[in-house]
């Protein structure tokens, strides 16, 4: 099955959910960072709950998610856009704690101190930041939180990843419930107590069920439709031309240096692991650039 996401509205209750998998970009992922187990588990999870936030985006805008905790993780940063590309990365990713029932111990790597960011580029002349104190370092609780609180927008979220015995993922998705004003509060409250009851999504999806059983899980009796299916993918935006302009920003006396003692300079994307060099020659040109 491929990665992609389902959006879907139940108009008379005011409320639309979104149902995803994100195995494939949650393997991809965990590959290019070579991840330990609990590190996996957290970076699929994350990215899961970006493509969900990416899900309630406008065409071209983007969201960036930074958890900083006091787990042995230190911080998760992730990215999405309104066009299902999502990249992420962990700040240890040789974190491996011992499993707890249930599961991996994402929240104790991650930690319960700590703060949640969001900063939405929505295409304004400035960017919309939040802010909130982490409470358990639990993604999918962190992320209700920040929609509850600092959107005020009634949310449950639940982001879930099934590792094999390798560490290697298995399943991965999610899903989100927002409620739609004006809105029929006590509908909204019995299908967020329905997926909180619900299995796992990941372990819906190991079972072979699809984004849109979930979500038909998630309704049951009441009326919804789908509106959209949307592919997902693990994408980075850097490339060899930005990261020249990330050098050309550094100055003259930068790159004078990184001439002297190194005579190249080796860049490394903390989002997907490319791996950029800069022979003295391109250096040489820069130099060049910048003095003009």
């Amino acid at each position: 099955m491929s990665d992609y996401l389902v959006r879907s509205i139940a108009r008379e209750a005011g409320v639309r959910a979104f149902a995803c998998v994100t195995t494939a970009l949650a393997q991809e992922a965990a590959a290019r960072h070579e991840t330990q187990p609990t590190a996996t588990a957290v970076l699929a999870e994350g990215l899961t709950g970006a493509a969900l936030m990416g899900a309630l985006l406008k065409v071209g805008q983007r969201v960036a998610v930074k958890f900083e905790g006091d787990g042995p993780l230190h911080k998760l940063v992730l990215e999405a856009d309104s066009y299902g590309r999502v990249r992420g990365y962990v700040g240890e990713p040789a974190v491996d704690l011992p499993q707890r029932v249930g599961g991996h111990d994402i929240a104790g790597a991650i930690g319960s101190q700590g703060r949640l960011f969001v900063i939405k580029d929505l295409r304004l002349k400035e960017l919309a930041e939040g802010v909130i104190a982490l409470e358990t370092g639990a993604i999918d609780e962190a992320l209700t939180q920040y929609l509850d609180q600092s959107e005020q927008i009634p949310s449950a979220v639940q982001t879930d990843a099934l590792l094999d015995e390798d560490g290697v993922v298995l399943a991965a998705g999610g899903v989100l419930l927002q409620a739609l004003p004006p809105y029929d509060a006590e509908i909204v409250r019995e299908l967020a107590e329905r997926l909180a009851e619900m299995p796992p999504a990941a372990q819906l999806l190991q079972a072979g069920e699809t984004p849109e059983d979930v979500l038909a899980q998630l309704f049951g009796k009441v009326p919804y439709e789908v509106l959209e299916e949307r592919p997902l993918r693990f994408q980075c935006s850097c490339s060899w031309e930005r990261t020249r302009q990330a050098l050309l920003i550094l100055g003259r006396e930068e790159i004078e240096h990184l001439l002297a003692t190194e005579g190249q300079a080796e860049i490394d994307c903390h989002f997907c692991h490319a791996h950029y060099i800069f022979t003295t020659a391109d250096l040489e040109l820069i130099l060049l650039e910048l003095a003009e």
